[in-house]
């Protein structure tokens, strides 16, 4: 009987569902910790990526780029007009006044340089910045404002040269274009082929009169040309204020019309003062060769939001007369 003894079946079952429940907890136990390990690594990777982008922001921050810069000793300040002169763009009047007013406060500055590259833009953004030059010297005479014109100088942006002292430019540079532009397109005849009926509601009579689905009429387009010929005329009110004598109005009739002139021509036109580089004109008229760039620049993170704003649509919306125009100095 010995040999044929067997252990309660009931003993075996409790020890498999003992092992069964031990095996269970620890493959709970182990899910626990790693998921408390990858909550611990993603802490980690989220305050390392917190403190690239504080250290990148701090790196290209304006006001650090400032501070580094009041720090150099006597100096030409220097100051970047590029691109296009208009609301959110980089040489905006908020930018470039800002830029202005570093400069002009720093006790190190021995005279300033405007350096332009720039079609032109709006007249009111430009008007901002042409009054802030001309309130700035008055303020601090002693510190002298020269505009350099590089590739281009064109429009509002020689509106905002006029404002200076003096104006310099390589002898290949094109200057000028004093005068007003606004553009847009005309789509009703293809309307018509297309079979397209354009419906505009508003709740005044010339609301729409800008609108390039809807004919032109004669009194609406008169009188947006007067409101263009006032511009222009306070374009060229504001040019011959900041030019005085040195321009050759007398036998040029041409002078406001718009077109643009070499470098070399303007200077016989009275547009500029003399041939030069920023450099140049730091060396040789204000004295000081060490230059400090007080431009106001947009951070990387400016850059790449913009780039995924509404900016280009905006853009497109405006070229192709989905939208009104502003008048232009371009």
């Amino acid at each position: 009987m010995t040999d044929n003894w067997k252990a309660p079946e009931g003993k075996d079952n409790d020890s498999e569902v003992g092992n069964s429940w031990k095996l269970l907890e620890k493959t709970l136990l182990a899910g626990v910790q790693e998921q408390r390990r990858a909550r611990r690594w993603g802490i980690f990777f989220k305050l390392l990526t917190f403190s690239y982008l504080l250290v990148v922001v701090l790196l290209f921050s304006p006001s650090l780029q400032m501070d580094q810069a009041k720090r150099t000793g006597n100096h030409t300040a220097l100051i970047e007009i590029r691109g296009m002169i208009a609301d959110q763009e980089e040489a905006s009047a908020d930018n470039v006044v800002g830029a202005l007013r570093a400069a002009f406060e720093d006790k190190a500055t021995k005279g300033i340089i405007l350096r332009i590259n720039s079609p032109g833009g709006t007249p009111v953004q430009a008007g901002y910045i042409y009054d802030e030059i001309k309130r700035l010297r008055l303020d601090k005479p002693e510190i002298k404002v020269y505009a350099v014109i590089s590739d281009l100088g064109a429009s509002g942006a020689y509106y905002i040269a006029s404002a200076a002292d003096e104006i310099y430019a390589d002898k290949a540079s094109l200057v000028g274009s004093i005068g007003v532009t606004a553009t847009t397109f005309g789509f009703v005849e293809a309307m018509q082929k297309l079979g397209v009926e354009r419906r505009v509601y508003t709740s005044g009579e010339h609301k729409g009169f800008l609108d390039p689905f809807l004919p032109q009429k004669s009194a609406e387009t008169e009188f947006w040309q007067e409101v263009l010929r006032t511009t222009h005329q306070q374009f060229i009110s504001s040019v011959k204020q900041g030019r005085g004598d040195r321009l050759k109005v007398e036998g040029h009739p041409e002078l406001f019309s718009g077109l643009v002139w070499s470098g070399e021509q303007a200077l016989a036109l009275g547009l500029v003062d003399g041939l030069g580089s920023a450099s140049y004109v730091a060396r040789e008229h204000i004295g000081e060769e060490n230059i400090v760039d007080f431009t106001i620049k947009p951070t990387p993170f400016d850059r790449f939001a913009k780039k995924l704003g509404t900016n280009v649509a905006d853009r497109l919306a405006v070229w192709l007369g989905l939208q009104s125009t502003i008048p232009s100095l371009q």
